[in-house]
């Protein structure tokens, strides 16, 4: 488990029961309770709680910060992080890469620690204050409208920004995908900049988990044959392997 994992476990945690003490917190987390009074301190300093005697408080407007993106984040994470690990091994020091707001795409962005002097576009609030870590990158946040859930930005300056780009390697997850549609999204302010994404990339690379594969949301942003290659973790079927051969759309099975 991850650090951003283990403290959004503990803020789960501190919202379902709000009396817990550090022993407590440590016993159900299974870590120690040095590890939960560092991670007390580092969520208190980002605005999420309050310090107490004994323990925390959950801040009420922390609540709704990012809870969407909380979600889904802890949603399928063995599979993300080996689809994100493997989609890792495309990008090297140097690289121009964009990455979307995807909670998947978040996982590769966990798996690029070892690179350095990357040049980083994304409209992802977690994904540029990720790899602003390294001072070695350049990470451009682009502009716009923060979403309601505060983990994105969209809208027309953000997609005008991107056209003035040029990107080698863009990244991109979806919320559906199908060999007929290619990949679909939900939102249609995301699918609109996903889309300007693709059109400044040399290269679009698809991070797609299995439970994706034949669901198809409300707007298409990308045909099958605009993905360079696709990752998709090991519970994809047999048949799901032989449609995307089929539509002649390269991909890789990520696993441990």
């Amino acid at each position: 488990m991850t650090t951003y994992e283990r403290r959004q476990s503990l803020l789960e945690l501190l919202r379902k029961q709000p009396g817990l003490r550090v022993p407590e917190i440590a016993q159900v987390l299974d870590i120690s309770e040095g590890t939960v009074r560092n991670d007390l301190n580092a969520l208190e300093n980002e605005g999420h709680l309050t310090r107490v005697h004994g323990g925390a408080v959950i801040n009420t407007t922390a609540q709704m910060v990012n809870a969407a993106f909380g979600v889904r984040h802890l949603e399928h994470t063995r599979e993300k992080n080996f689809i994100g690990a493997g989609a890792a091994t495309l990008v090297n020091d140097g690289d121009s890469i964009l990455l979307d707001a995807s909670s998947t795409v978040y996982y590769l962005a966990l798996n690029l620690k070892e690179r350095n002097r990357l040049r980083v576009v994304t409209n992802g609030i977690e994904v540029a204050r990720l790899l602003a870590q390294n001072p070695s990158n350049t990470v451009i946040l682009i502009g716009g409208v923060v979403n309601p859930d505060g983990s994105s930005v969209t809208g027309l300056l953000s997609e005008q920004i991107i056209a003035e780009l040029h990107i080698q390697k863009a990244f991109v997850s979806c919320s559906g995908f199908s060999v007929e549609s290619g990949l679909t999204e939900v939102h249609l302010d995301e699918a609109q900049l996903k889309r300007k994404a693709i059109e400044a990339a040399k290269q679009v690379f698809a991070l797609v988990d299995s439970s994706k594969m034949g669901h198809e949301d409300l707007t298409p942003f990308a045909r099958p044959l605009q993905i360079t290659h696709l990752f998709t973790d090991s519970g994809i079927t047999e048949e799901w392997q032989a449609r995307l051969n089929w539509a002649n759309i390269p991909f890789t099975v990520c696993c441990e």
